[in-house]
Parts: C-alpha cells; sequence; structure tokens
C-alpha cells in the first residue's frame, strides 16, 4: 500500500519518459535538435489516440502546418505505441496534428518514436506534450491540468515545477472550469478570452454577461466591473470616510500576488487602486531567517 501511495505522488512514468526518457541515454541531442526517429512507419498504419485531450483542430493552423511539412517535411517525430486492437497499427501518443497535416500534404510515411505505453501514460503523455507545446486551448489546459490531479494524483505544486508553469497559472486556469459550459465553449472557440472568463466566475449571470462582453467588445477590466455590478448605497446618508472602503482586488492583481509568493516564500500583498498608477506592495516575513533571504535578493540588484 505504501509504495502505491509513492507512486502517485511521483510524475509517472509517461512524463518522465517525455522529459527525459524518450531518447536513449547513449545518443545525446542539443536541446534544440529533433528527436532521432525509431523507424518510419506508413501513415495508413497509424490512428489516433481516443483519448487525446486536444478536441479542437483549426484547420488554418493544420494547412499552415501541411504547408511547411510540404517544403521541410515532417521534423518533429510523433511518439506511437502498438494499438492494443490491432497489432498491425499503432496508436498515436503524442503528434496526432502532425499526423492530421500530414495526410493533408499528402505525406506516406512519418518518422515515429515508438514506445511501450499502458493506458494511464498514454494519456499522460498526451495531455503533458499538449500542454508544453501551447496547443491547448485555455478549457482543454485546464481539463488536462484536473486530469493529471485526479488521475494521476499530481498536486499543482508538482505540476508547476515539472512544466515551468505558476501554481497559480495553474490554479486560475483551473477555475475556468466552474463557469457554465457556454462558457467554456465561447472561451474554447475564442470568443472570450481567459482574463475575461475569469472576470465572469463569480458573476451571478454570468453567460448573459458574456454576451454582453462579447457583442460590446468589452475589455477584462470593463468585464471585471460588468461583473461587480452598480454599488449600491445601503445607507447613503451616512457615507463612510474617504479611503475607508476596500476595494476588491481583481483576478490579475491576485494572480500577481501567487506569483510573488511563489517566487519569495513569503506573503505579497498588493494594494492597487483602479484607474491609478501607484499603489503599496507588502512583502510579509515570519523569521529574521526569510528577512536575511529577502534582503539578499534585493541586494543582487544593486
Amino acid at each position: 500500500m505504501a509504495e502505491k501511495k509513492d507512486q502517485r505522488r511521483g510524475l509517472g512514468r509517461g512524463l518522465s519518459a517525455l522529459m527525459a526518457d524518450v531518447t536513449p541515454a547513449e545518443e545525446p541531442r542539443q536541446p534544440d535538435a529533433p528527436r532521432r526517429p525509431d523507424r518510419l512507419i506508413p501513415i495508413e498504419r497509424i490512428v489516433p489516440n481516443p483519448d487525446q485531450p486536444r478536441r479542437s483542430f483549426t484547420p488554418d493552423q493544420l494547412e499552415e502546418l501541411a504547408n511547411s511539412i510540404r517544403a521541410k517535411g515532417v521534423i518533429q517525430p510523433l511518439i506511437v505505441r502498438p494499438n492494443p486492437q490491432n497489432a498491425e497499427q499503432f496508436e498515436i501518443v503524442a503528434g496526432e496534428r502532425r499526423w492530421r497535416a500530414a495526410q493533408m500534404a499528402q505525406l506516406h510515411e512519418l518518422p515515429v518514436l515508438v514506445r511501450d505505453f499502458n493506458d494511464t501514460e498514454v494519456l499522460e503523455v498526451a495531455i503533458i506534450e499538449n500542454i508544453q507545446r501551447a496547443d491547448l486551448n485555455p478549457i482543454e489546459e485546464a481539463a488536462g491540468y484536473r486530469q493529471l490531479m485526479f488521475k494521476f494524483g499530481h498536486t499543482q505544486e508538482k505540476l508547476a515545477e515539472a512544466l515551468g508553469k505558476s501554481r497559480s497559472h495553474i490554479a486560475n486556469l483551473m477555475r475556468l472550469l466552474n463557469l457554465p459550459d457556454g462558457i467554456q465553449t465561447m472561451v474554447s472557440d475564442g470568443q472570450l478570452s481567459a482574463g475575461h472568463a475569469r472576470a465572469l466566475i463569480t458573476a451571478t449571470n454570468p453567460e448573459d454577461l458574456a454576451k454582453q462582453v462579447i457583442a460590446k467588445g468589452l475589455s477584462v477590466r470593463e468585464t471585471e466591473r460588468l461583473a461587480k455590478g452598480p454599488v449600491v448605497s445601503t445607507n447613503p446618508a451616512k457615507p463612510k470616510p474617504s479611503g475607508s472602503f476596500k476595494v476588491e482586488k481583481d483576478a490579475d492583481t491576485k494572480a500577481l500576488e501567487g506569483d510573488l509568493s511563489a517566487a519569495l516564500g513569503m506573503k505579497v500583498s498588493i494594494d492597487h487602486k483602479p484607474g491609478q498608477e501607484n499603489g503599496k506592495l507588502t512583502v510579509s516575513y515570519e523569521t529574521l531567517e526569510q528577512l536575511d533571504a529577502l534582503c539578499g535578493l534585493l541586494s543582487l540588484g544593486r
């Protein structure tokens, strides 16, 4: 039981294979150099992964990639595994977009790396490969993080470290999955940005507001104000003294606080009033050692 628990804490063999073990150790390569294919496989023997996390393939982007493939070929090999359902075929683990574009370019063979992954590892590698290549829209990326966390037991901290993302980036994207399906579709289709959608998460009528945002072409800041609604005073005869009210922080400010807190290892608070250029940044330390570390960081910029 203890061994199984420890295994779930790790990043999984699929992730290590993608990040380090995809090429043999005795054949080191430069970081920017393409991987060496194991073999060339006829394109008709390659089939897509039914659990591919990426659901949308933009025709214009596919045509652009197909033109590149016609000119230069497939530079980066696909990662495949023997198809469990058909011994004569290979199932795509990573690289379906290249496979689709190669068909448009009328290629007959594709360079591949053949790996013996189980179903869990296939899904893990497919998700991470797409995230690292920025091939997913925000909703697909958020769903990928959720799958990695709940299916494989990964934490936000571990994902952030492995993927080179900030923890707040992962947390903010996953919050988008709390939105109604209609708004998630708007984000997937590119009608709304992740920033716009994030501003609507706490609104009481997010779908109606989303339609207004699209129709009027509102900015993220304007969307945040729209989501908050008009401020209604409950006691107009006794207004609060100037400076005594508290301004609700926007999602971007909170995200920046999270990034700085993660980078410094200390609590960071940003007080910035909308419409103004100035503000206040507060760093809170808990021990003298943290204070010394902060002083050391600040002195590096001198």
